[in-house]
């Protein structure tokens, strides 16, 4: 049975890891929990998945938490990094938002600990130290967005050589066809329209400027050892196809599901062990009578052509891009 921590239990991603583990009650155990301030719901997941060891960022939360706890046997503990090296820890679910996830990504990597990696930040940031330290260490990373996890799966039994491109596929978010002109006036709850995934209100909006793409596509160089010039960008707004693989013959290979982000965190989970049945929807063909594809309008989205020059630039550069843009998202916000 393998022993989880979710850092970042109460967002959306948390939400979804903890309801694919409490669909496998015999292989999953939920030992550790953390969140930012929404001491209610940790409250409730502290009482469903009786965990060994919790946190909570926010100080006077955290005082609050330990009066309602009371006799409680789990362990609330000084941050995050305490728990991922808690004995009790096999795999980690970063979920946590932004670059907040570097510093937990890499005390798991120091304490043996595999990964089931959601917070894009920590390899568009520092993938480079990340990776050379999971390379040194032996564990695994395992992504757990649907772009990467449909790499990951239509990867499986090629080589490097064997890989002419890499197509991430994009909704192309709430303002697909939009041009810049159109743009000047949007407020935050035109830009949390997302008209594909429900997600947190950071990843929505980044999802709507194609920043999240730009993200991806470095978090992909990164995840599979991909220079950058192989990794392209495809418009596909129905999101069935998650996104493909060319190889060096020109054939491809697509990776469909329905668009359920329990998919992908339930493939990284059960690794190295395969697919097993669950009760989520399933995908249907008759809902579908096409599929579309195009290319992004970089000169609109500037945020993908910044992404892509940043990862060119390398150095710091990837790290500066996410900073800024943690900053002008939360100012819109």
């Amino acid at each position: 049975m393998k022993k989880i921590a979710v850092l970042g239990s109460t967002g959306s991603i948390g939400k979804q890891a903890l309801d694919v583990i409490r669909s496998f009650p015999q292989k999953f155990k939920v030992v550790g929990l953390s969140t930012g301030s929404n001491i209610d719901l940790l409250l409730k997941q502290i009482q469903e998945f009786s965990p060994k060891v919790v946190t909570i960022n926010d100080k006077n939360c955290k005082n609050n938490l330990k009066k309602l706890l009371g006799h409680n046997d789990c362990v609330i503990v000084a941050n995050n990094e305490k728990i991922v090296s808690s004995k009790y820890v096999d795999t980690v679910v970063i979920a946590t938002p932004g670059l907040a996830g570097i510093s937990p990504t890499l005390e798991a990597i120091k304490s043996g600990k595999d990964i089931a990696l959601a917070t894009k930040e920590v390899l568009v940031s520092a993938g480079k130290l990340i990776m050379k330290n999971i390379q040194e260490k032996g564990i695994n990373i395992l992504p757990i967005d649907s772009e990467h996890s449909a790499i990951w799966q239509c990867l499986k039994g090629y080589g490097a050589k064997e890989i002419a491109h890499i197509y991430l596929t994009c909704s192309g978010g709430p303002f697909l066809g939009k041009k810049t002109y159109q743009l000047s006036k949007v407020t935050p709850k035109d830009a949390l329209k997302h008209p594909t995934w429900k997600m947190g209100n950071k990843i929505t909006i980044d999802s709507a400027t194609l920043m999240n793409k730009g993200f991806e596509v470095i978090e992909a160089m990164w995840l599979f050892n991909i220079p950058l010039e192989k990794i392209r960008v495809i418009i596909h707004p129905q999101s069935v196809i998650h996104s493909m693989v060319e190889f060096v013959d020109g054939s491809i290979i697509a990776q469909l599901g329905p668009s359920d982000m329990r998919l992908p965190i339930q493939y990284a989970l059960l690794y190295p062990n395969k697919r097993e049945r669950n009760d989520f929807k399933k995908f249907s063909f008759k809902d579908y009578q096409q599929l579309n594809f195009s290319l992004p309008d970089l000169d609109t989205f500037r945020c993908l052509a910044l992404a892509y020059k940043a990862a060119e630039l390398g150095g710091t550069m990837t790290a500066v891009l996410t900073a800024a843009n943690d900053i002008a998202v939360e100012s819109f916000l």
